[in-house]
């Protein structure tokens, strides 16, 4: 069972979060409350076999694109489905059959209350790309092989991509590994 969240003073607000700041036994802390989030594994079938769409996205943070899974914030009281479904579309230019949910997690718990929601998307058709202003990402299909072979070689940086695939990969809807994929 959880605890009540703490609240504080909101000393930020942003478009997507806010930060407060907290009076705790060991001081001042701040803390970025968040909507929270989704992020997709969207599966593609072709004559080929299935194909992973991935993004690689322009991250202001880090001064670089990464290579990652598509994901978008909540827009409260936006239900996660309906923002995947929507996120989907906008970044990829797929809308998806079905939407089934592979889990939750907490992205960064020492700084932020943001959930994630993971989903995998299948039976996807294109709807055309609906990038919000500002937005740097150019759509990369990768075979399960592919994938896996950025994984290791450290492509693939992005905690929120690497935590979907691997409960994807746990509940059995995207193939292991194999040693075809070493190095």
């Amino acid at each position: 069972m959880s605890e009540p969240r703490p609240r504080g003073r909101t000393v930020l607000r942003t478009r997507k979060f806010d930060v407060e700041e907290l009076q705790t036994e060991a001081g001042v802390r701040h803390v970025i409350r968040h909507p929270g989030a989704v992020v997709l594994l969207p599966l593609r079938e072709t004559a080929a076999g299935v194909r992973i769409v991935a993004i690689r996205n322009r991250r202001i943070a880090v001064g670089e694109a990464l290579l990652e899974l598509p994901a978008g914030t909540l827009e409260p009281p936006e239900p996660p489905a309906s923002t995947a479904a929507r996120e989907l579309e906008e970044e990829t230019g797929y809308g998806a059959a079905t939407l089934e949910l592979l889990g939750r997690f907490h992205t960064t718990p020492g700084m932020t209350d943001e959930l994630m929601h993971a989903y995998i998307a299948r039976g996807l058709r294109p709807v055309g790309q609906r990038l919000e202003a500002g937005e740097e990402i150019q759509v990369v299909e990768l075979s399960p092989v592919e994938l896996w072979r950025a994984v290791d070689r450290g492509d693939v940086r992005d905690a929120k991509t690497l935590a979907c695939l691997l409960l994807a990969l746990r509940k059995g809807m995207l193939p292991a590994a194999g040693p075809e994929v070493a190095r």
